[in-house]
């Protein structure tokens, strides 16, 4: 009888082992899921003064928050950067001041080096560890599909000048990038958690 007990005992308890073991692997698989290398193929963009740079050389070595935007948008985009501002806020507030921020453009008709600059300025955004890439519009598709970005001009409007006024229905999306340029998380960007974004950020840390 004693024997037996022992048995069912070892057994209820390997069975517990394996489940703690089990939930502990899936917890550090879903901590950040995503694991798509971006560095295979590499883009040459404009930054914000005109000057050609590649990505993904320009995230070399450095956590990046990488966000999807467009200037004339009326809502989503600029709280997409308004969030990736006060991101970086609360990083510095703590001392973290190594993350690179990037806003990419998917409106390269309109959205040139000078309106990028000057969306930036308009919101006081120093260029420490920023960039503003603009560039080709198929460039530009691409680099979106790699990150399963879609972003599809609606409602055309041309005038008597020929100007061709449209908005641009798109994925809401900031992305977070580990400092080997792997794709590690997306977040909706105009609604982000910015406490989650910032705690995903310092565990990237801790993986350097």
């Amino acid at each position: 009888m004693v024997n037996f007990f022992k048995m069912n005992f070892m057994k209820i308890l390997l069975q517990l082992l394996y489940a703690a073991l089990l939930l502990a692997l899936i917890g550090c698989q879903s901590k950040l899921p995503l694991d798509k290398d971006l560095s295979k193929r590499s883009y040459t963009f404009l930054n914000q003064d005109s000057v050609f740079v590649n990505f993904p050389e320009i995230i070399k070595d450095k956590i990046t928050v990488m966000g999807f935007i467009y200037t004339h948008c009326p809502d989503i985009c600029p709280m997409t950067t308004h969030n990736m501002v006060l991101t970086e806020e609360r990083l510095i507030e703590e001392g973290i001041d190594d993350v690179l921020f990037v806003a990419l453009s998917f409106d390269p008709e309109r959205d040139s080096p000078e309106v990028l600059r000057k969306f930036a300025e308009i919101r006081d955004i120093k260029f420490d560890n920023w960039i503003f890439l603009t560039g080709d519009k198929t460039i530009t598709e691409d680099l979106l599909r790699r990150f399963d970005v879609k972003a599809i001009p609606t409602d055309s409007t041309f005038f008597e000048d020929g100007t061709n006024s449209y908005s641009i229905m798109h994925t809401d999306r900031i992305s977070l990038i580990n400092n080997n340029g792997i794709l590690k998380q997306n977040y909706k960007g105009s609604i982000i958690n910015i406490e989650e974004l910032i705690t995903d950020i310092k565990y990237l840390g801790e993986e350097k």
